[in-house]
């Protein structure tokens, strides 16, 4: 704590001797306002000077703040004289306070310098010399007392005051603008350290422990300028995924008064948010995730950004990578990193992060990694001494056993258990293993024997004992949880592989424990939902998490025990993993459980990790360098981590596994890492290896042509389980199960071998006296347990003339036709329909229409018989609706031209309210008729519809329509086809009109011309009468 004292003061310190320091030791409550007149007035006297000339320049101060607090522009182009004028005053300050702190920086910036006349280092090294002519008129003037008078020292006080502003801030107590509660003491200093950066133009890295509130000092430090420097914003804050909850948490806990919007969403939402939040600019920060940046990087480049944080910074450690490009393109007045893990591999990645921070002092990969080269040194205490120098400056690092002593202590222990490899080589369905990545493939050894395709049993597929039974590492988590739910413990799972998450979520459902689930995979709303719920008080027991999604910035605190069902390569990131419980706020002890598969190469990957770790903590912290090392595994260290155990394993005949109690396991796991710590000295330091027993020199092995093999074991044959099973079965006289034939679904055989087969199958568990066991998934679980043991229990064997009535129907069903013939004939359904069995023939390979229509005819029939029969109608239903749908367009057009003897010329289209402002009629006419022409069911229709647009010579000067796409065409053809349809509606219904209306005049007609008939004939009756 000393230590963090006196490097937070000495950096603080550089910056007293240039500038005015203000501490404010008691900050009562008020209004926001009240706060910042009390600090500008605080500033104000501080800064007071006898001198005429400090008080003009103090009055200049003021003013020039308030014009930088002005909104920043919002397009590159509109930029402001006076940030750009800051920028360069910041840069000749940051040369200033770099080159006070140590002289080793004139080795970086006097390259720059030589090069550049005009450059940050000669505005600040090289003083105004007075002129021959104007030293001479002073000497003619006879006055040596003064060279200036007192209006040309006012206007240059005013000038520099102009530049800078030199006053500095420092807080003895939590500032009143901080709400959600008081600063911790060492949150405080580091609140200085920021502003002191921020005040010499310097930007940083804060790189506390994980856990120490990095994200609660830099919320501070961005509420600071807004309440004391008049600096609102805009700022960014760029964050993982998986934290930007927890960030917008914090501000709204601890700073209410600063404006924060999260910047996240679809491609629709992120155009609206854009539009409607984030350009009319009434905010202060903006909080996103690494891919929001990439995927909007132009919109982020019209800011000028006030201040640039970084979290989990050493996403940017590969200077090459998309993210690093991108925000090194930002302009940014001051920058700030965050991150636990300041060196996680060499000091070219230190590098990095550096030239990100001061661009023109650490401009020269090559010049940093030789002036940091060992070769040339005279000794390794010389080279740390000058890395120290090099990153005081910028870089506070605090651990938590220094600063945090209300901290409950966290604890590790490493259970070494047995490996259980039988599943492996039990499997006769299971493809042989291509080793590719042979690491890979021994880690999945390790973890679940069920990460390897077709080393489950099954179908069908049970949720059961055997996901315990089957791996070493469940047996022991089975029993560690057991005793944690007893305890009241809550747990986080880590691991590196999201399938095997997959396992324990089929454990924890098997077992009834309550659980959440959070991988790469998860969407943001679903992370949020299961942290807060996991954080509930009495919430559920398990939260499993893929080390790296899941190892990210999330306060779990809930939690007081951490297990670590695999290892990573990077120790960083499973402290990272553990630094989700011990934390802030945590109340418990925390318990840390690493689980390592004993005599593998699990073995070897956490003693590469314990010895990086503790390399990278000698650097850093003590002071020592030990010889660089490759961070890359060698071939001859592959080789060596592949080896070891391998004998052990071939050896042994029988599954390590034990039934020990789960408090042997672990006192006996304490007791072996203990061991190793005590192993791991500094020479095993020095002479890093992956094998420590193994000392042999490979390079002279290779040389000589010496391989070293690992001794196979005899060539006997292996047993199945199912073998052994049945070995074990006969030797107890019990009867063999049944030879089940290999019969599918889609191959309708008939319902009475389906009898048959179960009948037998029955019998059998009858024998072996099978017990079935209750399915909680299923409604009433023991009623359909009741009843299906009972079927078992009165089972009885095929009778002979069963027997043969099975071979009977085994005979009858389409026993050529394969999986992969069927769904040639469900696609050729969907995609000709139904009833075209001339092209569903012709699909099907291997089948004649003959063997086609009969499949096709029991198909059918009997197609509710498929397990997957919704899915399969859906299927074709799609298909058949899509051809129905091409027959009514094509009909359309077909109506549409048929009005038209000309139609390239005469054809009109209703628009309606539908036209759009982009094409013209004559070029929807052109698409139209063309497509008609060349039919609008044609493969790639639209693709050579572009190409006739291109070589119509009436568009040869129109760029728009040829600049279109195929896919743009398709849109616009299936808008005018709508409108062709509706017009053709409305078309058809007034002919209907007109013929209901013609019709009803007809009956009309025809009976007035009765009538009138009528009456004629009896005038001509009337007449014979008369006469």
């Amino acid at each position: 704590m000393e230590q963090d004292t006196a490097a937070v003061a000495a950096t603080v310190a550089a910056a007293d001797a240039t500038a005015t320091i203000v501490v404010i030791e008691d900050e009562q409550p008020g209004p926001s306002t009240s706060q910042e007149e009390g600090a500008a007035a605080a500033a104000t006297e501080a800064t007071a000077i006898t001198e005429k000339g400090e008080k003009k320049k103090e009055k200049n101060v003021s003013s020039f703040q308030l014009k930088l607090a002005a909104k920043a522009p919002k397009s590159e182009k509109e930029m402001d004289p006076e940030y750009e004028e800051k920028m360069k005053a910041d840069r000749a300050k940051r040369f200033e306070f770099l080159l006070k702190q140590t002289e080793l920086f004139a080795h970086f910036i006097q390259p720059s310098a030589q090069k550049s006349p005009t450059s940050p280092l000669n505005m600040k090294l090289g003083r105004p010399r007075i002129k021959k002519d104007e030293k001479q008129s002073l000497i003619s003037a006879g006055d040596y007392r003064h060279r200036r008078t007192e209006q040309e020292e006012d206007e240059e006080l005013l000038s520099e005051s102009r530049k800078t502003s030199n006053v500095c801030i420092r807080f003895e107590v939590s500032p009143s603008y901080v709400k959600g509660g008081p600063l911790r003491d060492y949150q405080i200093r580091g609140l200085n350290w920021l502003i002191s950066l921020y005040e010499n133009g310097v930007n940083g890295i804060l790189a506390d422990e994980m856990g120490l509130g990095k994200t609660l000092q830099t919320i501070a430090l961005l509420g600071y300028l807004k309440h004391y420097r008049n600096i609102p914003g805009p700022h960014m804050v760029l964050v993982p995924k998986s934290t930007l909850h927890n960030w917008m948490n914090e501000f709204k806990r601890w700073v209410p008064s600063l404006r924060v919007i999260c910047f996240v969403g679809d491609k629709d939402a992120r155009a609206a948010f854009i539009r409607d939040e984030m350009m009319p600019g009434e905010w202060d920060v903006c909080v996103t995730s690494y891919e929001m940046v990439i995927k909007e990087k132009s919109v982020f480049k019209k800011f000028h950004w006030r201040y640039l944080v970084i979290d989990e910074a050493h996403r940017i450690k590969n200077e090459k990578s998309k993210l690093s490009e991108i925000v090194r393109e930002f302009k940014s007045t001051n920058r700030l990193l965050l991150t636990g893990t300041p060196l996680q591999n060499n000091l070219h990645e230190l590098w990095a992060l550096l030239n990100f921070l001061l661009p023109d002092v650490f401009n020269s990969a090559d010049d940093f990694d030789s002036w940091f080269d060992t070769k040339n040194c005279l000794g390794d205490q010389k080279l740390v001494e000058r890395l120290h120098a090099v990153l005081k400056p910028f870089l506070l690092r605090r651990i938590k056993t220094d600063v945090e002593k209300s901290l409950p202590p966290k604890k590790e222990i490493k259970i070494y258990l047995g490996l259980n490899i039988d599943v492996l080589n039990s499997s006769g369905k299971m493809d042989k293993m291509r080793l590719l990545n042979i690491l890979m493939q021994l880690r999945k050894c390790c973890n679940h024997p069920y990460l390897f395709d077709g080393a489950k049993p099954g179908p069908p597929y049970t949720t059961d004992e055997h996901i315990v039974s089957n791996s070493g590492k469940m047996v022991v988590l089975d029993k560690l949880l057991a005793k944690l739910k007893e305890q009241g413990s809550r747990v986080l799972i880590f691991s590196q592989m999201t399938r095997l998450l997959d396992i324990l979520e089929d454990y924890c459902m098997w077992r009834g424990y309550e659980y959440c689930r959070l991988d790469g995979q998860t969407p943001h709303e679903e992370r949020e939902e299961a942290i807060e719920a996991f954080n509930a008080p009495n919430s559920k027991f398990i939260f499993m998490l893929s080390t790296r999604a899941g190892g990210l910035g999330i306060n779990l605190a809930s939690a007081d025990v951490v297990l670590l069902y695999d290892s990573d390569w990077n120790p960083q990131v499973d402290l990272q993993a553990m630094d989700r419980a011990h934390r802030i706020g945590q109340k418990k002890p925390v318990r840390v459980f690493r689980l390592i598969t004993d005599n593998t190469v699990e073995e070897r990957i956490v003693e590469r990790a314990e010895i990086k770790l503790r390399l990278d903590s000698i650097v850093i912290q003590q002071g020592r360098l030990i010889g660089q090392q490759s961070n890359k595994l060698a071939k001859e260290e592959m080789l060596q981590m592949i080896r070891h155990g391998a004998t052990h394993i071939f050896a042994s005949t029988e599954s390590e596994l034990t039934d020990e109690d789960i408090t042997t396991i672990l006192e006996r796991g304490e007791k072996k890492m203990n061991e190793c710590l005590q192993k791991m000295g500094e020479s095993s330091l020095r002479n890093f290896r992956m094998d420590i027993e193994q000392r042999e020199d490979y390079r002279e092995k290779q040389k000589l042509g010496v391989v070293e093999w690992i001794e196979p074991p005899k060539q006997e044959p292996k047993q199945t389980s199912s073998d052994a099973s049945l070995e074990r079965l006969c030797v107890s006289g019990a009867p063999r199960p049944p030879k089940q034939p290999n019969v599918q679904d889609f191959q309708f055989f008939p319902p009475r071998l389906f009898e048959l087969l179960e009948k037998e199958i029955l019998y059998y568990w009858k024998t072996i006296g099978y017990k079935v066991p209750r399915n909680p998934d299923i409604r009433n679980p023991a009623l359909a347990q009741r009843e299906e043991q009972k079927k078992i229990d009165g089972a009885e064997p095929l009778t002979p003339e069963e027997t043969e009535e099975k071979e009977k129907l085994l005979a009858q069903g389409f026993t050529n036709w394969t999986k992969r013939d069927f769904n040639q004939f469900i696609k050729a359904n969907e995609k000709y329909g139904r009833d075209d069995i001339d092209n569903i023939a012709r699909e099907v390979e291997g089948k004649s229409p003959e063997e086609v229509m009969e499949y096709s005819a029991v198909f059918w029939e009997r197609c509710n018989e498929l397990q997957d029969i919704e899915k399969i109608m859906a299927q074709i239903e799609r298909g058949e609706a899509r051809i129905q749908r091409r027959i009514s367009i094509k009909k359309a057009l077909d109506a549409k031209i048929a009005r038209y003897k000309a139609p390239f010329h005469q054809l009109r289209i209703q628009y309606g309210t539908s036209k759009g402002k982009n094409y013209t009629e004559e070029e929807d006419r052109f698409l139209i008729c063309m497509l008609h022409k060349m039919g609008f069911d044609r493969e790639n229709v639209y693709e050579e519809l572009r190409q006739c647009v291109r070589n119509a010579p009436q568009f040869r000067f129109d760029w728009f329509i040829k600049s279109r796409t195929a896919m743009e065409f398709q849109r616009r053809c299936n808008t005018l086809i709508s409108l062709i349809e509706k017009e053709n509606m409305e078309i058809e219904e007034r002919e209907r009109a007109e013929k209901k209306k013609r019709a009803t005049k007809t009956p009309m007609s025809q009976k007035r011309k009765a009538e009138s008939a009528t009456e004629s004939s009896g005038k001509k009756d009337v007449k014979k009468v008369k006469s």
